[in-house]
């Protein structure tokens, strides 16, 4: 039995199949989104603690030259994140635009290269947000030495000077 007999033209399921491909692309950046857009929100709201606890230290304190540190790196992450969440978003726009070129090729005679490029792009782009992750994940590891070495060197006398 061939598709003429059951009225279904094979080349339109492959069309589908090349619009549905790119569209589980769109729902992995989606998940990808969140994640990111979460760890950015976290970093926001500690940058912001970190700021309210250095303003509320005396001036010459110990741990207001780590704090100012650790929110600099904080802000750097924070930057290299966002970076990563406007290309996951730019990927996640052109797997839908790969869709849509693949569902509209016959219609509008869309060259066959052009959904091929644009999934590429998509894939570029996802890479890309896997170098600026990677590199957040560097300064996180920097954040970190420098809360492991003020732990180990630095130890400030407890507010109200003590005992006595």
């Amino acid at each position: 039995m061939d598709s003429s007999t059951v009225g279904l033209d094979l080349s339109s399921i492959r069309v589908i199949g090349a619009a549905v491909t790119p569209a589980v692309m769109v729902s992995g950046c989606g998940i990808l989104a969140t994640g990111l857009d979460n760890q950015v929100a976290r970093m926001t709201a500690r940058m912001r603690d970190m700021m309210r606890e250095w303003r509320s230290l005396p001036e010459g304190h110990p741990w207001r030259s780590m704090l100012r540190e650790e929110v600099a790196i904080l802000d750097r992450r924070h930057g290299l994140l966002a970076m990563a969440l406007m290309l996951d978003y730019a990927a996640m726009l052109s797997f839908v635009l790969t869709s849509l070129l693949y569902l509209v090729q016959r219609r509008f005679s869309v060259p066959e290269v052009a959904p091929v490029l644009t999934f590429l792009l998509g894939v570029v782009l996802l890479g890309c947000v896997s170098v600026y992750a990677m590199a957040s994940l560097r300064w996180g590891r920097r954040a970190i030495a420098l809360e492991k070495r003020e732990l180990f060197e630095v130890r400030p006398a407890p507010p109200g000077g003590g005992l006595g």
